[in-house]
């Protein structure tokens, strides 16, 4: 196959000035007749991409608007990740509308606003709004229906499915792998719906499952829960490391409120378990979990919160019921919606009693059928038992949407994981780089500054937001500064042709705390994509890209012109 030309791409003109204003669209061949070959039971691609995640897909584009040829699985049926699948609308910084992410991130954001003005039937105001926010939820600029992201996702990815240079394997399975010494060979998956196992086999893999599953298939070297400090020499690191000890995972839901109608569920069958469960916590949960008090994340003391679904105020406190709302009535035109739409991702639903990494398929179901037990003994609570701040308990009226998310049982299609398997990276970031505390500790004369990283290929912000543990630790939140993403991190210590795309990079059980949110997992696989697409070019290793500074170099040029913003700016 011919190499590509990569003359104005590294230059940051030319060729290379006119791909960025292009971004997502622009594609360029290594050769006309490039494709996935198949045989048997064998799928052949450039990239093998394991998780349909916001990190998989950001590797996926990347890789495909450059030449390359992709084989992407994905368990659900749903691209997205948190942002679908999961039911989680984005979280994200305070600069996101204007930098601070890659240009295919924001991209992303503005189609899905345009998929509503197309699509619905907002109010002209709306319509008009550049920053439309279809829920007007509390946590996003950008709060909006699952579905919606996936049906753009798919948009994004669609011409090159019909080109024959992408295939989705969608509730795929990645089974085991074959390694040659420090290089992976092919991944098996097995298809869900028929049983039916196919081989994957690529020059590259990347990994972009939830829970980094390929970790331990292809003997990359890893760590789980947390480190102590004695390991890391973070402020607010464990006393004592605990591998088992990782955040609590969510099954959320969507619902909505219709006054006068009564819409309650079913008894959950442990809803006397969940009703009276408080938090077994070091230090202690305020009281029952499912109630309207929790432990205030940055203080752990007792902090009210509020729940009003019919428009009346909760005054100073929290109204949960607008925290995710996905859907505010009120931006469509009058009577399209009957009532608003909200995501329920809540401290009430958070589970705490049990540990999915590194455990057998068996007890992952057990603890995940748990989990939705304890989201479902919260809606049932909620209708049933809620104290109303004008007397009274219950709102019968909240109605479980399964619609939403496209669930027979009304509960995401996957679990919202928080924390996964991290590799052992060529470099770990630690909380001395980007938490605000530690940072003033080491850097004193820089301190309101992140760390500087020689080899950053990104950028993003999230304070450093931990919930509680699956080994009894409470909340773990403190201010970050605004800080870049090391290729160091995003390199085994030891493999060839596996890369993490997801929450498995180089970041300790502290600093994972704000590496795991949306824009920051897309700029993960899109480094991670275009890392692979620059070291095919230029016919080396990618580690050899870090270890090279005039490669680098040249690496980072060709990535700013594909969009991706490698520093903060000074202001």
């Amino acid at each position: 196959m011919k190499r590509r030309n990569f003359i104005g791409l590294l230059s940051g003109s030319g060729a290379g000035a006119a791909l960025s204003s292009a971004l997502p669209f622009h594609f360029s061949a290594a050769d006309p007749d490039v494709k996935i070959i198949r045989n048997d039971n064998t799928l052949k691609a450039d990239v093998v991409i394991a998780g349909g995640g916001l990190g998989g897909v950001a590797a996926a584009l990347a890789s495909l608007r450059n030449g390359q040829t992709v084989l992407l699985t994905e368990e659900t049926d749903w691209l997205g990740g948190q942002l679908t699948a999961q039911g989680v609308p984005p979280d994200e910084h305070p600069w996101i509308e204007t930098h601070g992410a890659p240009l295919s991130y924001r991209d992303l954001r503005n189609r899905i606003r345009d998929y509503y003005r197309q699509y619905y039937p907002l109010t002209e105001k709306e319509k008009n709004n550049p920053r439309l926010n279809p829920g007007n939820g509390a946590v996003s600029r950008l709060c909006h229906e699952p579905a919606v992201a996936e049906a753009v996702i798919r948009q994004m990815l669609m011409p090159y499915v019909s080109s024959g240079r992408l295939l989705l394997l969608m509730q795929h399975q990645i089974l085991k792998a074959a390694v040659r010494s420090t290089r992976v060979v092919s991944l098996t998956a097995r298809n869900a719906k028929n049983g039916a196992l196919v081989v994957l086999e690529g020059a590259w893999f990347i990994d972009a499952t939830e829970l980094g599953e390929l970790l331990p298939l292809t003997g990359t070297a890893y760590v789980t829960g947390t480190e102590s400090r004695k390991q890391t020499g973070e402020l607010h690191a464990a006393e004592a490391a605990d591998p088992e000890n990782n955040q609590a995972f969510t099954m959320c839901f969507a619902m909505d409120y219709m006054e006068g109608e009564r819409h309650i569920i079913p008894r959950p069958a442990d809803y006397l378990f969940w009703r009276n469960y408080v938090p077994a916590l070091n230090p202690a949960w305020p009281g029952k979990l499912l109630s309207l008090q929790y432990a205030q994340p940055q203080t752990l003391q007792p902090k009210e919160l509020g729940f009003s679904p019919d428009g009346r105020s909760t005054g100073t406190l929290l109204n949960l019921w607008n925290y995710r709302k996905i859907i505010d009535r009120k931006n469509f035109k009058e009577g399209f919606f009957k009532g608003d739409i909200t995501i329920v991702n809540w401290p009430q639903n958070d589970y705490m009693p049990g540990n999915i990494v590194d455990v057998s398929p068996r007890e992952f179901k057990r603890h995940v059928d748990r989990a939705k037990q304890l989201s479902l003994s919260l809606l049932y609570w909620l209708q049933t038992a809620a104290p109303r701040s004008g007397g009274g308990r219950g709102w019968p009226g909240l109605r479980l949407r399964k619609d939403v998310m496209g669930t027979a049982d009304g509960l995401a299609k996957y679990p919202y994981i928080r924390e996964s398997r991290r590799i052992k990276a060529q470099f770990t970031v630690l909380e001395e780089h980007v938490g605000r505390d530690n940072r003033a500790r080491v850097a004193a004369s820089d301190k309101e500054k992140a760390a500087s990283f020689f080899d950053s290929v990104g950028i993003g912000y999230y304070h450093i937001d931990l919930h509680p543990g699956s080994r009894g630790t409470n909340y773990i939140d403190f201010p970050s500064l605004p800080f870049q993403v090391p290729l160091g991190a995003l390199l085994p210590v030891k493999m060839e042709n596996i890369f993490p795309a997801s929450k498995n990079i180089g970041t300790t059980h502290i600093t994972n705390g704000c590496y795991r949110l949306h824009p920051v997992e897309w700029s993960i696989g899109e480094a991670v994509g275009l890392l692979l697409v620059f070291a095919k070019a230029q016919g080396v290793l990618p580690a050899t890209v870090r270890e090279d500074r005039e490669l680098l170099k040249r690496f980072q040029a060709f990535i700013q012109t594909e969009g991706v913003e490698t520093e903060w700016p000074d202001s």
